[in-house]
């Protein structure tokens, strides 16, 4: 079967010092590299194509996330499409291998999505962060999974996921019009198809993130977004429940086994605005769309999409 790695670019120069070395050295080398760039302006565009891969370019105004992933998907031919961001780094030479067969892991799989753990240097809540949601353990998620996990069930990240091309463009493709989230949009359209989605967490790559509590808190208020316009995930999955305060727990422990139990108020503060950020953001519909704009990461998703 033929595989392409594909990754949406925009400035990602800093990145590739780490990240070209970390592909040239890995165990299966996809049979195409597919790089979407986004009007950059720095010379990574030039060191992919040096790289090898095939660079294609789209306009920074017609970028989505969703849209964006769904037109690449249409440019190749292979049967394994493996998507990457940018600043996503191979943890070992066997990263691209082990996703790879974890989609054929059972004849059910449509995706399968890889380990994150953080950059070097990260800060201890990032760390934390992505050891909560990335767990050691592996697990093939069904649609019967939902009476345990909820919403959970169709999570997934398209940082470091593989699908098939054919389970993908048997539910549809990618969305073209989500404000972001579109690998959660795409996995549980998957499980409603009765498709199976493979956690692996021996596939692993490098990718976190420093958010600002502002910036988390637009975050979030993108992600309730989602979830107000997208209801028939809820419906089909289940809520979050107490993931929430899990999440806070778990905070607060990688604090106190750090020795820095004095920072609880931080994540208390933070969680709260990430909360506040998600209920505006399920009750959009009654903000203005100047309001809106200015609040979400993605400002442009509002021009087209603020009924």
């Amino acid at each position: 079967m033929r595989s392409a790695l594909i990754i949406p670019n925009r400035n990602g120069a800093d990145h590739l010092a780490r990240l070209l070395p970390a592909l040239a050295a890995q165990s299966l080398q996809p049979d195409e590299v597919l790089v979407v760039d986004s009007a950059s302006s720095d010379d990574s565009p030039a060191r992919w194509r040096t790289y090898g891969a095939r660079v294609v370019a789209i306009d920074a105004a017609r970028f989505n996330h969703g849209g964006t992933r769904r037109w690449a998907s249409t440019l190749t031919q292979a049967d394994v499409l493996i998507y990457m961001t940018q600043d996503a780094v191979p943890a070992d030479r066997d990263a691209l291998r082990r996703l790879h067969d974890a989609l054929f892991a059972a004849p059910d799989i449509g995706v399968a999505y890889g380990r994150q753990l953080p950059h070097p240097g990260a800060s201890l809540l990032s760390a934390a962060g992505r050891s909560f949601n990335y767990p050691p353990q592996s697990r093939i998620k069904r649609r019967s999974d939902a009476r345990e996990l909820g919403i959970k069930t169709c999570f997934s990240s398209d940082a470091f996921a593989a699908y098939r091309r054919d389970a993908l463009f048997a539910v549809g493709g990618f969305p073209e019009d989500v404000i972001g989230s579109e690998d959660a949009w795409v996995a549980a359209r998957m499980l409603l198809k009765d498709y199976a989605v493979h956690y692996a967490a021996d596939a692993q790559v490098h990718h976190s993130h420093e958010y600002t509590p502002i910036e988390e808190m637009r975050r979030y208020f993108d992600i309730g977004t989602f979830y107000r316009r997208e209801s028939w995930i809820a419906e089909a999955f289940g809520h979050a429940g107490g993931e929430g305060l899990r999440f806070v727990r778990d905070q607060v422990d990688a604090l106190a086994a750090a020795g820095q139990r004095w920072r609880g108020i931080e994540v208390v503060w933070r969680s709260a605005l990430k909360l506040a950020g998600y209920k505006l953001g399920f009750f959009e519909s009654h903000l203005p769309s100047a309001l809106k704009r200015r609040i979400s990461m993605f400002p442009r998703y509002w021009e087209e999409n603020s009924a």
